[in-house]
C-alpha cells in the first residue's frame, strides 16, 4: 500500500518535472537562434535604445510594447485565430514570373528589384546584389505546420544569383529564417544588420568576420553603397520568453544610383518625418503594408499609416511589402493592398506592385499592374 501511495504521486510528479525539462531543451534548438552574451551587452550600452537595467531594447516610447502583448493576447484574439475567415487565402496559385537572372545580374544605369513574397526582395545597385530579410523556407515559424506559405519562393536558394549582402531587418521568422541563412554559411557574402542580430547567424554558422551590426542612424559603406541603420517601432525574439534582446531596424539604402527607404516592421511614428529630413527625398520606398490588426497596431501599420509614412519620407514610388505571403492576421489576403491602391490614387501616389519574381527597373516610370484583382 505504501509503495502504491508513492507510485501514485511519483508518475504526475515526473510528468511536472518533465514541463520544464522538455521545454529548457526545446529552447536550446538552433531554429531559436542564440542569445546575447554578457559582453554583448556591455556593447550594447551605448545605444539610446537599449535600457542596461532591463538589458533588453526598447521603443522611443517604451510602454507600446506592454500595450501590445496585453492587447494580442486575449480570449478574444485566441478564439480569432481558430475562427475560418473568407478569403484569408488566395483560392489557387497567384501569379508569378520566373526571372531571368543572367540579365538581372548585369551592371546597369538603374536600380533592378525582384520582389519573391512578403518582405523578401532582391536588389541589383550597380551590379551589387543585395539580399533582403530572406526567407525560403515553406513557413515563417520554428514549426512547419504553422504560418505556412500560400505557394514556394518563385527561386530557390540554388537559382538565386550569388549574393553579395544580406540585409536584415530583424529578428522574427518572418524575415530571419535559420535555413535560409545557413545556406549562404560557406560563402563569402556579408550580412548587415541591427544590434544582436549577429547571435543567431553565428549559431547558423555565419562567421564574426562575415557580420556588420549597426545602431539606429549609425551606417556602413560597401562596393559603393550606404547601408544607414534607421529607427522602427516594433519588438524581437523567437522563443516567446527571451523578448527585444536584438534591436529592429529600418534601412535607407543610398547609392549613385538610388535613394531608397526599407521599412521593416514597423508601427506609425514620428521616426518617418525624421527619415525624410534627414535622408530625403528618396526615389523608392518599400513599406510594410500587412499582417496589422486593432489588436497590435502599435507594431504593424494599417495602410492609411503606410501610405503617410511614405509621403513622411518623401519618396517618389511606394511598393508595398509584408502582405500576399502569409496568414499572419485577420485581414483578406489583398486587404492590404487593394486598400492601399485606393488611397494611393486618391493621393496620387505612384504605387509599385510587381508579381512574385518580376524584375522592376527604378526608372522614372516602373511597370506593374494591379494583378491581384484578377485573381480575387
Amino acid at each position: 500500500m505504501q509503495f502504491e501511495l508513492k507510485k501514485r504521486y511519483w508518475i504526475p510528479l515526473v510528468a511536472i518535472l518533465a514541463i520544464p525539462i522538455t521545454l529548457y531543451l526545446a529552447l536550446k534548438l538552433p531554429v531559436f537562434g542564440g542569445h546575447p552574451s554578457a559582453e554583448d551587452r556591455k556593447r550594447f550600452a551605448t545605444s539610446n535604445a537599449f535600457n542596461v537595467s532591463k538589458g533588453t531594447f526598447e521603443n522611443r516610447r517604451p510602454e507600446l510594447l506592454q500595450q501590445m502583448r496585453e492587447n494580442s493576447f486575449s480570449i478574444a484574439v485566441l478564439i480569432e485565430w481558430f475562427s475560418e475567415r473568407d478569403e484569408a487565402k488566395p483560392a489557387g496559385k497567384l501569379p508569378e514570373q520566373v526571372p531571368d537572372i543572367a540579365e538581372f545580374i548585369k551592371p546597369a544605369e538603374q536600380t533592378k528589384l525582384i520582389w519573391l513574397g512578403h518582405s523578401t526582395f532582391l536588389m541589383n545597385i550597380s551590379g551589387t546584389i543585395v539580399l533582403v530579410d530572406p526567407v525560403f523556407s515553406g513557413y515563417a515559424s520554428p514549426v512547419s505546420f504553422t504560418a505556412r506559405r500560400f505557394q514556394p519562393s518563385v527561386l530557390s536558394l540554388d537559382e538565386l544569383p550569388d549574393i553579395d549582402i544580406v540585409l536584415i531587418s530583424h529578428d522574427h521568422y518572418d524575415h530571419l529564417d535559420q535555413h535560409s541563412i545557413e545556406y549562404f554559411a560557406d560563402k563569402q557574402t556579408l550580412f548587415i544588420s541591427a544590434l544582436g542580430v549577429s547571435t543567431h547567424l553565428k549559431r547558423w554558422g555565419i562567421t564574426s568576420d562575415r557580420i556588420v551590426e549597426k545602431d539606429w542612424w549609425d551606417s556602413h559603406s560597401v562596393h559603393g553603397i550606404e547601408f544607414v541603420a534607421a529607427p522602427a517601432q516594433h519588438f524581437s525574439g523567437r522563443d516567446g520568453i527571451n523578448n527585444d534582446e536584438t534591436l529592429w531596424a529600418s534601412w535607407i539604402i543610398i547609392s549613385n544610383q538610388s535613394r531608397i527607404y526599407y521599412s521593416g516592421d514597423s508601427g506609425y511614428d514620428t521616426h518617418f518625418n525624421e527619415v525624410g529630413e534627414r535622408y530625403g527625398p528618396f526615389n523608392l520606398s518599400i513599406m510594410e503594408n500587412g499582417q496589422y490588426d486593432k489588436s497590435w497596431p502599435e507594431v504593424h501599420m494599417f495602410p492609411e499609416q503606410t501610405l503617410q509614412a511614405h509621403l513622411d519620407v518623401n519618396a517618389e514610388f511606394l511598393m508595398p511589402v509584408h502582405w500576399g505571403m502569409y496568414e499572419l492576421a485577420f485581414h483578406t489576403w489583398y486587404g492590404p493592398v487593394e486598400t492601399l491602391a485606393r488611397l494611393a490614387q486618391e493621393k496620387g501616389v505612384k504605387l509599385v506592385t510587381p508579381v512574385f519574381g518580376q524584375v522592376v527597373v527604378l526608372d522614372n516610370s516602373p511597370k506593374t499592374g494591379y494583378w491581384w484583382r484578377e485573381v480575387r
